[in-house]
């Protein structure tokens, strides 16, 4: 398993707060508790693709492609597609 592209993942934290909802309101939460919780796990998801990122494109400048042959202007966009 690609961990850099889950981590990266929109879909991947998606599953996880979609998972975690329901979980936290069987546990009697109250919806604002739970609202709140959702909101840190994906500002968290928003900050760890971030960092990802930067990683990626800090290693790439090396050079004027990526390790995986992409320009390096385009290595955000297909990051955060």
């Amino acid at each position: 398993m690609n961990w850099k592209n889950k981590l990266t993942s929109r879909k991947f934290w998606m599953a996880v707060a979609a998972f975690i909802t329901p979980l936290l309101l069987s546990f009697g939460l109250s919806e604002s508790t739970v609202t709140q919780i959702v909101a840190i796990i994906m500002a968290g998801a928003d900050v760890l693709a971030y960092i990802i990122a930067e990683g990626m494109v800090d290693a790439a400048n090396k050079d004027t492609t990526t390790s995986i042959g992409l320009p390096v202007d385009s290595v955000a966009e297909q990051i955060f597609k």
